[in-house]
């Protein structure tokens, strides 16, 4: 029998073979990141264990665009109660943020009632301070990866330290060390100086009173208007009437669009056609 690379030959000269497409080249992929400090917070906790305290949590609060990380908590647990901390402790020292990235975590999320929905204490939380809720999901460029692997860079310093916490007092006191050297110290390729350069060095902040800012997608607060659609410079995506005169926030990344509710939860995407104004409805 002959081999299969002989056989392939065979099929390829009789036009038979589908050649596979190139692979998407590396330099064709782009950084999705926030253009000022501020535009993004991301949030997220990761359980730390092997201490002589036990096992416990820690909540990082980081900026999207520098790097900074504006606030970390140590907890027993990642509760709405010290999430909120959290986030209010880099609201105090860093500024309020456009919007707070999360996962979808009990900590952050909206809860699920009978007959309804009751917008979490975290979100309310945010509310009071004009700061809009955002949770990642699937086909959503804005995903919590920086704060996700920003764990592993603590992990692995506080193993390096030599640390060994007995109480949750000296571990907040070793997380409060960690930020400090994490922000002034530690040069980061990303962004390609310090966190705390980077911040320093931005032209302008963004914050509540700014929609955030992207150097490569738009964002966009549009509501929904009488027949169930949003525009957005004269194209237009299908909600469905029952959300007439909510207020959604959409991200569009080239030709790619995510669309949020109030609550931060991700209802769909769809791909453009830059050729028709009608979008149609989005895919859940």
């Amino acid at each position: 029998m002959p081999a299969r690379s002989t056989i392939n030959a065979i099929l390829d000269r009789a036009g038979l073979v589908t050649k596979e497409p190139r692979k998407r080249p590396r330099s064709s992929y782009r950084r999705f990141v926030y253009a000022r400090p501020r535009d993004c917070y991301q949030i997220d906790g990761t359980t730390i264990t092997g201490l002589p305290l036990g096992r416990v949590c820690v909540i990082e609060v980081l900026d999207d665009c520098t790097r900074t990380l504006v606030a970390t908590r140590a907890c027993w647990a990642e509760t709405t109660a010290d999430a909120i901390a959290a986030v209010n402790t880099a609201i105090a020292d860093y500024g309020a943020p456009a919007i707070v990235l999360s996962d979808n975590g009990t900590a952050f999320a909206t809860i699920g009632r009978r007959g309804g929905t009751q917008r979490s204490r975290f979100a309310q939380n945010l509310d009071r301070h004009g700061v809009r809720l955002i949770h990642s999901s699937p086909y959503h460029p804005q995903t919590c990866g920086k704060v996700e692997r920003h764990h592993q860079t603590f992990t692995k310093w506080l193993t390096a330290s030599g640390h060994q916490p007995e109480t949750m007092e000296q571990m907040q006191a070793v997380c409060d060390e960690y930020q400090a050297r994490y922000n002034t110290q530690r040069w980061h390729s990303a962004i390609r100086a310090t966190p705390a350069a980077a911040w320093a060095a931005a032209p302008s902040l963004g914050g509540p009173t700014s929609l955030p800012a992207q150097a490569d997608a738009s964002i966009y607060a549009v509501r929904v208007d009488q027949s169930g659609r949003v525009w957005m410079h004269g194209t237009s995506i299908t909600l469905g009437r029952a959300r007439t005169g909510q207020t959604m926030t959409v991200v569009i990344d080239g030709l790619h669009a995510n669309v949020h509710d109030h609550d931060g939860h991700h209802l769909g995407h769809l791909t453009l056609d830059r050729d028709r104004r009608n979008q149609g409805q989005l895919i859940a």
